[in-house]
């Protein structure tokens, strides 16, 4: 099992930031060999279920996972349900500076039938995949739509 923690400042607005983070199929766009899919009808909440299929061919597998938390735009965490990846993820988004956000990813996976002295590969691999997805989602990019529409907050 690797648990591991990512902390990224970005010049995005808390709320733009929120929405780049937590629209699921921009994931497979920074994220190599994967598509994402969601299962689930929208809104996202607790509840939604989406799978990222990551991989080719016959060495793909799914990565279905659950959101179990919901509290935007400020806290996600998700379980991972699948049958190769366990475990879990979650970020927070706090305002830094006059404008900008400070993001933390956590996350807590294994592999199922992995031998635990694959551990600190594991790790290194995970901590380089997952920060230079959380650096391509928060990416400046002066194309407004991108992060899934406009943020409302909870009612």
């Amino acid at each position: 099992m690797v648990l591991f923690r990512l902390e990224r400042l970005t010049p995005l607005p808390v709320e733009q930031a929120w929405l780049r983070l937590t629209d699921w199929p921009r994931h497979a766009d920074v994220v190599p060999l994967t598509r994402v899919t969601v299962l689930t009808p929208g809104p996202t909440g607790v509840g939604t279920v989406f799978v990222a299929r990551s991989g080719v061919g016959p060495l793909a597998f799914d990565d279905p996972m659950e959101v179990v938390e919901w509290r935007p735009p400020t806290r996600c965490r998700m379980v991972k349900r699948g049958g190769v990846v366990t475990g879990w993820a979650e970020f927070e988004v706090h305002a830094h500076g006059d404008t900008g956000s400070r993001v933390v990813w956590r996350e807590e996976l294994a592999v199922r039938r992995l031998p635990g002295l694959f551990d600190p590969p594991l790790g290194w691999l995970a901590r380089r995949m997952f920060g230079r997805a959380v650096d391509g989602l928060l990416r400046p990019d002066p194309d407004p739509g991108v992060g899934g529409g406009v943020y409302s907050p909870p009612s």
